[in-house]
């Protein structure tokens, strides 16, 4: 029973660096493929003696995108193992300096005469219904290609199996922007904010000295950690029932250094050790060292 992973996604996120990372894990991978060629390549990993356990189609819209949504809801429908969808964004204004640097064309400009800029926004849009409808998604808007590598590894070794969804807690700071990729987002700016007390700037959310000043002397800390965990026991099981398999939670302060990196490693031990959740949370920080 083979398993297929769809690696779709913006032109510029990085389709091609995962199918390559996917390919190194032991992923058979085929690139640019036609949609309408989808059941021929399913049919032929699923056939007993091809040697194939696990597929990686790369899909971009280019001048198949009327056929992509269809051929994915048949190939949902036929696989007789799982079907994932991954999805890669980044911020326009990422995606234009990519492109710029690499003097590539948007495949968008060779449907319709625009800039780059156009081309980028009118391939968002395209790509809306497909993103609505993917597993997992990753911004990758600050990732180098190892980090890409990284969450890759992390996601697909990580996978909770049946009856679960693999959880990503991330801490950002909102003067960065909100990650793109997140499930859930919240905002921890009502804490008192250690950088304004100068023997705390320099620390991080993962010292000591600021988990003290957060926890110990700061009651609603504690009352938010609580009713946050009870609602993701209510939350998370709603997700696994949608067939929902990867979960972001973002915590957000103003520069992603202090409050919101105490959140996020809070929350990622108790979720860890809930036993009426029985997850595997990652944690993350995107802008702890900016």
């Amino acid at each position: 029973m083979a398993e297929f992973v769809v690696i779709t996604g913006m032109s510029g996120a990085g389709r091609s660096q995962a199918a390559n990372h996917f390919e190194d894990l032991g992923w058979y991978v085929v690139d640019n493929l036609p949609p309408a060629l989808l059941p021929r390549v399913r049919e032929f990993a699923e056939t007993p003696d091809s040697g194939i356990a696990r597929v990686g189609l790369v899909l971009g819209l280019n001048l198949f995108h009327e056929q992509v949504a269809p051929a994915l809801t048949a190939l949902k429908a036929s696989a007789e193992g799982s079907v994932r969808i991954l999805f890669l964004d980044a911020a326009t204004p990422v995606l234009v300096k990519r492109f710029e640097s690499t003097k590539r064309r948007h495949p968008f400009e060779s449907i319709s005469p625009m800039g780059v800029s156009d081309a980028i926004e009118a391939e968002r849009e395209a790509l809306g219904y497909l993103r609505s409808e993917a597993d997992v998604v990753v911004d990758t808007s600050e990732y180098s290609i190892y980090q890409l590598h990284r969450f890759i590894d992390e996601v697909f070794d990580l996978d909770a199996g049946p009856g679960s969804v693999t959880t990503r807690i991330m801490s950002f700071g909102y003067k960065h922007g909100i990650p793109l990729d997140a499930d859930l987002v919240l905002d921890c700016r009502f804490l008192p904010n250690p950088h304004w007390v100068e023997e705390l700037r320099p620390l991080s959310g993962q010292d000591d000295a600021v988990k003290d000043f957060l926890l110990n002397g700061q009651p609603m800390a504690e009352t938010f950690l609580a009713k946050t965990q009870d609602l993701l026991r209510l939350l998370v099981p709603a997700y696994v029932i949608e067939g929902k398999s990867y979960l972001t939670i973002a915590f957000g302060c103003t520069g992603g250094r202090h409050r919101s990196v105490f959140v996020a490693e809070n929350m990622g031990v108790r979720l860890a050790e809930d036993p009426e959740l029985g997850i595997r949370p990652m944690v993350v920080h995107r802008d702890i060292d900016r």
